[in-house]
This record gives C-alpha cells, structure tokens and sequence, in this order.
C-alpha cells in the first residue's frame, strides 16, 4: 500500500511542478546546507541561500549516474539543450524518469541554461549511434525532435528515494513554488546519489 501510495505521489507532484505558473517558479541548484524535515535550506550556484519550506510527505527522487546504453526505445526521457547540429538539438544533458512519471512536463520549451536553452520531455521513437555520438528521436503529443547525445551530454536517472538522503553537502535539483507571502515551497526534491550532481 506504501508503494502505491509513493507511486501516486510521483505522478501528482511531478504533475503540478510542471503546471506552476512561470512567475511563480523558482529553479534552485545547489547544496543542501541544512534540513529539519520542514525546512530545507540550500544554497544556490549563484551564492543565494533559500529556505525552502516541505511538506511532510515530501518526494524525494535521487539521481543516479546513467550512460546513452540506457536509453532505449520507448523510455519517457528529459532533455535540456542547447544549440543545433546537423539539424538535431545537442543535449548538455538527458534525465531518465521513472516509468510511472511517464507524460511529466511534456513537450518542448524554452528552459533557462542559456539563450538557445530548451527542455523537451517526450517519448523515445528510436535512438542510433552515429560515429561518436547517438542520435534520439523523441516524440510528443503535437511534435518530434532529434536530439544528439554526445560523450560531453550527462545523461542521468531517476529512483525513488527518501529523506535520508537530504544531508548536508547534497547536490539537489528543486523547482519550487514563491508564495503569495514571499516564501518558497516544494512538494518535491531531486538530490544527486554517490557524487552525482543533477545536472537540469
């Protein structure tokens, strides 16, 4: 019943982190520098400190190390780009989800790791290797897109994981919520395992 239950919750929370209005997202990367089971603190790449409230029943999705191998037809994948080649969008990287958060955020969109910068989550039709690199054609509802994988793109995993891993030092991944009263919130946290960085 616990499974089901944690099963239920990734599909939910991932649902509403993508259904947030723009204005009120707040994308943090960093380490975490504190946690007390209500309130994460993190401190950002850019040197900001944010307090970032959670609820009690918080998702908690480690991030594992992961290679182009394990990439294959039909997986539901997350890709952050940059620039084109060849006609193909280039990945600076590529997130495997779990197959019960298939349909999480997808589409193609404008992301914020640079001008050209973009997120396409969609569904695997076919990945080839092609010299050095691997082509990916992925498809969602109302289009498709050809993205190269090459050996500089960080292609990582997700697992279920828990708050125990939520320790000082903790590379995490959060898109949280700013409230109407100036806090920030999050129903969810992606947190790096074994020195792997999430790198969204």
């Amino acid at each position: 019943m616990t499974r089901l239950f944690t099963v239920f919750l990734v599909t939910v929370f991932s649902s509403i982190a993508f259904a947030q209005a723009p204005a009120n997202l707040v994308r943090i990367r960093g380490n975490v520098e504190s946690f007390d089971g209500k309130t994460l603190n993190v401190k950002a790449r850019s040197g900001q400190s944010y307090a970032v409230k959670v609820p009690d029943n918080l998702l908690v999705i480690g991030v594992n190390k992961a290679s182009a191998a394990d990439i294959t037809k039909d997986k539901y994948v997350g890709s952050t780009t940059v620039g084109e080649r060849n006609g193909a969008l280039v990945a600076l990287e590529v997130h495997i989800f779990l197959e019960n958060m298939r349909g999480t955020g997808e589409g193609h969109r404008d992301w914020d790791l640079g001008a050209t910068s973009k997120m396409t989550n969609a569904n695997v039709a076919k990945i080839v290797k092609v010299s050095n690199d691997h082509e990916m054609t992925v498809q969602y509802k109302g289009g498709e897109k050809k993205i190269l994988i090459t050996p500089e793109t960080a292609v990582v995993a997700y697992s279920l994981s828990d708050k125990s891993e939520i320790k000082p030092g903790a590379p995490v991944f959060i898109n949280a919520q700013r409230e109407a009263d100036g806090s920030i919130s999050a129903p969810r946290v992606n947190v790096g395992l074994k020195g792997q960085v999430p790198p969204m």
